[in-house]
């Protein structure tokens, strides 16, 4: 067995990925501070073909040097938009048809290996600041909290550790 070299690998171009059927998810980033944060959201959501990165409150947006080294390039290729609020965000994305559910630890969540997304609609995941996490009038506005199984002694995982197993069990759930 031996490591593929990037060449191998069949990756698609910027543009290529742009003009490529993606995924049926947005991602709302609700008041990240963290610019490393911000950019393994860009990477992971070119991994997983996400529609859009929607970056909500004092989220910062690209260009920016520190965003782009953690995203790779990514934040060329990924959809994204600065959007002042998050809670108009949320409602805007209700209003289009999305399921809106934020990835947080909440009275009533749901467990992600418990979650089944519904064929025929699209959806959209908050995740909230390092801190504070996810708003609470955004949490009342949404369909509901996803919560990932954590067996340790921390009771949280790094945002952007969040944002990989969520978008892997939603991508999963879609090609199986």
């Amino acid at each position: 067995m031996r490591k593929l070299g990037v060449e191998e690998m069949g990756r698609m171009t910027v543009e290529e990925f742009k003009e490529s059927d993606k995924f049926p998810f947005t991602i709302v980033l609700d008041n990240i501070r963290s610019l490393n944060n911000i950019g393994s959201f860009f990477r992971t959501a070119d991994a997983f073909r996400a529609e859009r990165i929607l970056l909500c409150g004092y989220t910062q947006s690209p260009p920016h040097r520190e965003i782009t080294r953690s995203a790779l390039g990514a934040e060329l290729a990924v959809n994204w938009e600065k959007v002042p609020d998050t809670l108009s965000a949320v409602k805007e994305l209700k209003a289009a048809g999305y399921r809106v559910w934020c990835v947080e630890q909440a009275e009533g969540s749901v467990l992600l290996q418990n979650f089944v997304p519904e064929p025929d609609f699209s959806y959209a995941f908050v995740f909230g600041n390092e801190v504070e996490g996810v708003e609470d009038d955004v949490i009342a506005a949404s369909d509901g909290c996803l919560e990932i199984p954590q067996f340790g002694t921390k009771h949280s995982f790094n945002v952007s550790v969040s944002a990989g197993i969520v978008f892997w069990e939603y991508v999963r759930n879609k090609i199986t």
